[in-house]
């Protein structure tokens, strides 16, 4: 009897060994997933960029992003800060642009989305034109180019991943950008064609079920004094109160072929202005509170809304936001002439409102790059910009003032990476602290882009095997 128990406790000791054993093997087997800072591989040309704006928006505990994904469709992902949960990217509306092999300029990039949430919870974005075509008919208020804009509804609210394209704004659009009022009503504003075109906006009242017709702001218009058109480049964003305010640079929009400059159409721009719209009263006004004619003349912008006069540099994406009291800051890149190319050395320059007369920041020793502004006093500024270092680091950071721009000094790195550059989103609609733009990174060899999430902490990470999106 004895031995038998002897025999069954040797027996059961083995056969707990064996399952700690086997248990221990399990768990060395199970590795821990591996994450990466890019939520999604799939961003495709100048994924995101300021102008088309806002790309994301955070609501309710979650961040909702939008991004030109393949074939330039867009793309919408959305993070939960509580769950820590990621969902998407979703693919939101197929865009009339991208989809023609035999097209010289194989990527056109003005049609990325711009994004929205309504006061129902329903997810809106704009996207896919630059100007629409001859065969989406007349278009009264300038000329046409390629795509269509269109607009996209979520099915359900805060539900990402089905979507609806609605008949319910104009064709002729591009650079879209969305600004919901604290009352619910919804504008659209955007460029109604291309170049030789007004710039306008549309309303909705009932939660972009339907969209009033477009309303020109500023105006494009023949030159009498040279060969060349009137044109403009605006970024519009939410002010206090009642109030869109806008940032705006002028587009001398020459001949293809012209006596003043022998190398015709070229992407020249000059200048920098302000002005805003008081939605309560429909009335559209400078800084000093001056009446403006709608829609706004080159003459009229120059008299009445002229922040700085830049003639010989050139000028590309003015940015803005207002203090507490309503005093605005605004910037522009400002860089030389670079003839017939889109791109060259830009720098920040920096203008804050004093109340009397507008003051230039100093921003001499601030990198060559792009960004947005944050002003949260008249003293208290921070500019979000993608640059590179000598060294050849492309870097996204923070850069801050504590003196109204009369001093810059670098803040927080957010996402830096050797050889490479960024493409950068404005700042999302009320941020979350670990959320406060969208990057995109160029893939080496190809036209995709790898794209982050950055905020306080740097990106937000993410399943390495989830962020690899199929590129359909």
């Amino acid at each position: 009897m004895i031995k038998k128990q002897l025999i069954f406790s040797v027996c059961l000791c083995f056969f707990i060994l064996g399952c700690k054993s086997n248990k221990k093997d399990v768990d060395s087997s199970d590795k821990k997933e591996e994450t990466a800072d890019y939520f999604a591989d799939n961003g495709f040309g100048n994924a995101v960029a300021i102008v088309q704006h806002p790309s994301g928006v955070y609501h309710k505990g979650i961040t909702y992003v939008a991004y030109q994904g393949a074939l330039e469709d867009p793309y919408v992902a959305s993070y939960n800060h509580t769950t820590k949960e990621w969902k998407g990217p979703y693919k939101a509306g197929v865009s009339e642009m991208g989809k023609d092999p035999n097209r010289k300029k194989k990527i056109d990039n003005h049609g990325k989305p711009a994004l929205l949430i309504d006061d129902a919870g329903y997810i809106h974005i704009a996207f896919g034109g630059h100007g629409g075509t001859r065969e989406n008919g007349e278009n009264v208020l300038g000329n046409h180019h390629y795509g269509k804009n269109l607009h996209a509804v979520s099915k359900k609210p805060l539900d990402i991943s089905a979507w609806e394209t609605l008949d319910n704004i104009s064709l002729f659009g591009t650079y879209s950008q969305f600004i919901k009022m604290d009352n619910g009503d919804m504008y659209l504003f955007y460029r109604h064609g291309a170049h030789r075109s007004n710039w306008v906006y549309q309303k909705s009242t009932d939660n972009g079920l339907t969209f009033d017709e477009p309303v020109s702001f500023l105006k494009h218009k023949r030159r009498t004094n040279i060969e060349a058109e009137d044109s403009w480049y605006p970024w519009v964003s939410r002010g206090n109160g009642d109030d869109i305010i806008v940032a705006f640079d002028y587009h001398i929009c020459r001949d293809n072929k012209n006596a003043q400059d022998k190398r015709g159409h070229i992407p020249e721009r000059h200048n920098l202005y302000y002005m805003l719209f008081d939605t309560k009263t429909g009335e559209w006004k400078n800084v000093k509170n001056e009446l403006l004619k709608m829609p706004l003349t080159k003459e009229m912008a120059d008299e009445k809304a002229l922040v700085k006069k830049i003639a010989n540099d050139w000028t590309f994406q003015g940015i803005t936001d207002v203090d507490p009291e309503g005093n605005p800051q605004v910037c522009v890149l400002v860089g030389p002439d670079v003839g017939e190319k889109r791109s060259g050395p830009k720098r920040i320059q920096h203008f804050r409102w004093n109340g009397q007369n507008w003051q230039q920041g100093n921003t001499t020793h601030l990198p060559n790059g792009d960004g947005d502004i944050e002003v949260k006093s008249a003293k208290e500024v921070s500019i979000y910009l993608e640059s590179k270092t000598k060294q050849d680091v492309g870097e996204i950071g923070r850069w801050d003032s504590f003196d109204g721009g009369a001093s810059f000094n670098k803040g927080p790195v957010l996402l830096s990476r050797e050889h490479s550059g960024f493409v950068i989103s404005a700042l999302i609609n009320n941020p979350h602290p670990d959320a406060r733009i969208i990057v995109g990174e160029k893939e080496e060899g190809t036209d995709f882009r790898k794209m982050y999430l950055l905020g306080d902490n740097g990106p937000i990470k993410r399943s390495q095997k989830k962020a690899q999106v199929l590129n359909d």
